[in-house]
């Protein structure tokens, strides 16, 4: 089986339910430059005690009601990550977004039981 997951990894549910899917499946993409090196969401990892700084942005600052963090927002990593550097991966498709028809080439060359060859095929951005 082949799971394709897109965007970085920011918060502990997303990093728990990334390794979850790395356990059920044989082979996993990184889709999208989120999920390929972290990208715009990544932009926090600047600040020291990133984490609390882009709740208090989002929910206390940019608020005009309920100046407050939710407790229902799952707790964020000090550091956004892309997928590699959690679970193993084993093809990478970049892009924002990803070229429809590499994502085309990387699952039919899959299905058909070769491996794909990225060389030209990839970009960034």
């Amino acid at each position: 089986d082949v799971t394709l997951i897109e965007g970085a990894v920011a918060n502990e549910e997303q990093q728990s339910l990334l390794k979850e899917a790395r356990a059920k499946t044989k082979i996993l993409i990184s889709l999208g430059d989120c999920a390929v090196t972290g990208n715009v969401p990544a932009l926090r990892n600047a600040w020291n005690d990133s984490a609390r700084l882009a709740l208090e942005r989002a929910y206390v600052e940019n608020s005009d009601v309920n100046k407050q963090i939710p407790t229902e927002v799952p707790t964020l990593l000090e550091k956004v990550r892309p997928l590699h550097e959690i679970v193993k991966v084993d093809y990478f498709i970049p892009g924002c977004p990803p070229s429809a028809s590499v994502i085309n080439y990387v699952l039919t060359e899959l299905l058909a039981g070769r491996t794909p060859n990225m060389e030209g095929r990839s970009k960034y951005g």
